[in-house]
């Protein structure tokens, strides 16, 4: 429960927070804080306030656990609670170590004095839920360290330790060792003293040259927020805490909270937020499942994968065993992971210690053997059955009992992996993305008889390499891959019936992609696009073939890797340039195919490249690959570059209204070219629609 702790130590009243594990700002907190400034005032022989956290926050801010709530917004709210502190015929101190952000920053600054630990972390990150400060955060930080420096923090919302304020009046001390005692002093020294009771809002927000700066930053915010309203919102609330009284810039602060709670693009950001905490929630792994420990680690494969894997658990600490057939392989991968360390090194984002540190971890290996310890190997070989049935019948004579033994296959049968082992509990599929010390996804693929406590094994480990780890059913791609396949599908399809490869490209990058489909494809490479089509045409001969990609990759023409895919590449330069060869296979398609090549718009493009993945996405939910729509969206946000103010490609579904899109696709089966059936809604799409209820309704 949480709550606030109410002591007296001699003639200074302590109001110690306690809401576990960041002190967040609930109902029961907020009212147990203004209890005790009530308590206080009612007792004479209470001279001062302190209030305090734990050490490892004050308060991080708002209790996510209340979003949405009707206990978020109660009295007293957050103003409220800043009201009492701010009024107290008494004064209160501020004791802050650990976190001390948002709505808990806020709460500080509505104190008279503050005392800080120098590694306290200050923060106002709600520009990164596409919100503002909205209890005097834009007010009253301007006026303690300077409108410049505090609409740095605001627009940026990044984390600050507090020794970067010792002299400014934001922090009247920052202090070493015990903070309770340091506090208790202070507010005894404020006692004694008689000092008065300092307000920020009576303090004067200043800049030697507002108009100027405001205008400079409104250029420049601008040109770079682009799709996200928040920050210049924020820009005015701050400019209106130097121009206004404090009672006019709080209203501005206020009114443009509230405008932005109602944007799509701040609703997209929360729903991000909180569903990347979903993600480790699975409904019958109980949160309590024992993990097996994992000291060490081997992998399989000394290519881009293989090694971009490597670096992420040398970066954790964990030691890496790096296994390849031939030495020149070998040597490539382990000098591939060095220029990586090398690079940090000369970026200075890591000393040279710490990068020797690191590589000192890899043991480079050319036999199986050294695996015989490890406790999880994963493989990242070439993605061909036969192989991967070579690479685990091995593993599965030579690791240890309670080895975990994972795959880092992005579409084949993990059931069918783990079967070439006598272990198949002891077998999941860890997908990562490349390049795979980069990106954030991790898709964890759980099998038929993937043990819990192995997948439990996993979810931990991928917080440990910093990871955003979704888990997925077994099919064919599994939930990223399956559903890129409809999108790269429609894109090629258009490409045959009269848009052009950069009309394409342009539009899904307006929509807010970081690449289009295309780029997309030259980036990862056409051959290994092609494998998975020509076996899918083997498996499914119903399957429509798509023939300029076919053709492109038959030409030899791989994208980035090979000069030449969908767009031309100049050497040491990745900038795709039009290729009029690529016009010419094009014409020829439609030609053969008796295609008169039509007008295509932006709108339709992007429709059927996103409604595609909407009723894939649908589909695997219904099917129970994925756990809740919010995971596919994590998928998308995180691996595929879908733009995180639309909030993946089911939220944005939902935000256009999912009768809409049953309608849009339903319109889209008056296309000739359209395969029969392709945009029938999924049965969940469909019942959802008529339902008028989102994806993960009950």
């Amino acid at each position: 429960m949480s709550t606030a702790h109410y002591d007296v130590n001699g003639n200074i009243a302590v109001i110690r927070l306690d809401n576990p594990p960041v002190n967040g700002l609930a109902l029961a907190l907020r009212q147990g804080i203004v209890n005790g400034i009530r308590t206080a005032e009612a007792d004479d022989a209470v001279k001062a306030v302190v209030l305090i956290g734990s050490d490892r926050a004050f308060s991080g801010g708002a209790d996510i656990s209340e979003f949405g709530s009707d206990k978020a917004s109660a009295e007293p709210n957050l103003n409220t609670v800043i009201n009492y502190v701010e009024t107290s015929r008494k004064p209160v101190i501020a004791a802050i170590s650990g976190a001390c952000m948002g709505g808990g920053l806020e709460l500080a600054l509505g104190c008279h004095y503050r005392i800080a630990k120098p590694d306290a972390q200050i923060a106002l990150p709600e520009v990164k839920l596409g919100l503002l400060p909205g209890a005097g955060g834009t007010q009253r930080l301007p006026r303690v360290i300077g409108a410049e420096h505090a609409l740095n923090m605001i627009v940026s919302g990044s984390v600050v330790p507090a020794k970067q304020f010792k002299g400014s009046a934001l922090f009247d001390e920052i202090v070493d060792g015990e903070l309770l005692d340091a506090a208790i002093a202070f507010a005894t020294k404020v006692v004694s003293e008689n000092l008065p009771l300092k307000k920020v809002r009576d303090l004067k927000a200043k800049h030697p040259n507002p108009e100027g700066f405001f205008m400079f930053t409104q250029n420049t915010v601008g040109a770079m927020a682009k799709n996200y309203p928040a920050p210049l919102k924020c820009v005015e609330a701050v400019k209106a805490a130097v121009t206004m009284p404090f009672d006019k810039g709080m209203e501005v602060e206020r009114e443009a909270f509230v405008n932005l709670m109602q944007t799509p693009e701040s609703r997209a950001l929360r729903h991000a937020f909180f569903s990347e905490r979903l993600t480790s929630k699975i409904a019958d792994v109980p949160s309590d499942t024992p993990v097996r420990d994992i000291k060490s680690v081997g992998v399989i494969g000394g290519g881009t994968m293989g090694t971009g894997i490597s670096i992420n658990f040398l970066n954790a600490g964990i030691p890496v065993t790096l296994v390849e057939m031939k030495q020149e392989g070998l040597d490539r991968g382990v000098e591939a992971i060095r220029k990586v360390y090398e690079g940090r090194v000369k970026k200075g984002r890591m000393s040279e210690d710490d990068a020797k540190a690191k590589m000192a971890l890899l043991t480079p290996s050319l036999s199986y053997d050294d695996l015989s310890n490890a406790d999880l190997v994963i493989e990242a070989v070439f993605e061909e059955m036969g192989v991967k049935q070579s690479v685990f019948e091995k593993l599965d004579e030579v690791c240890k009992s309670g080895a975990i033994l994972a795959s880092n296959t992005s579409t084949l049968d993990l059931n069918k992996i783990a079967s070439f082992t006598k272990r198949p509990e002891d077998v999941i599929g860890l997908h990562f993305f490349s390049p795979a010390n980069i990106m954030k996804l991790l898709e964890v693929v759980r099998g038929e008889k993937t043990a819990k406590d192995v997948l439990a094994t996993a979810m931990k480990l991928a917080k440990a390499i910093k990871k955003t780890a979704v888990v997925s059913g077994v099919c064919d791609g599994f939930i990223g891959n399956r559903m890129i396949n409809k999108y790269q599908r429609e894109a090629l399809l258009m490409l045959e019936e009269g848009a052009s490869v950069q009309q394409i490209d342009k539009a899904i990058e307006k929509f807010g992609f970081a690449m289009g489909p295309l780029r997309m494809a030259d980036l990862a490479g056409g051959d290994i696009g092609w494998a998975i089509r020509k076996r899918q045409y083997e498996e499914n001969p119903e399957m429509v073939k798509m023939v300029v990609a076919d053709r492109l990759c038959e030409m030899g023409r791989y994208g980035q890797k090979t000069g030449a895919g969908f767009y031309r590449y100049e050497p040491g330069n990745r900038n795709a340039l039009h290729d009029p060869e690529v016009d010419k296979v094009v014409d020829d398609v439609r030609a053969e195919l008796g295609i008169t090549p039509r007008k295509i718009s932006n709108q339709e493009i992007v429709e059927r490249c996103v409604y595609a993945l909407v009723n894939e996405g649908a589909q695997i939910l219904d099917e129970g690959i994925a756990q809740r729509a919010s995971d596919i969206d994590m998928v998308y946000l995180t691996g595929y570059g879908f733009p995180v103010f639309r909030g993946g490609p089911m939220h944005y579904a939902e935000e256009v209204g999912l009768p809409n899109v049953v309608r849009a696709m339903q319109a889209f089966t008056e296309d000739r070219h359209t395969q029969p059936g392709f945009w029938e809604p999924a049965a969940l799409l469909a019942k959802r629609a008529e339902e008028g209820k989102g994806f993960d309704s009950k």
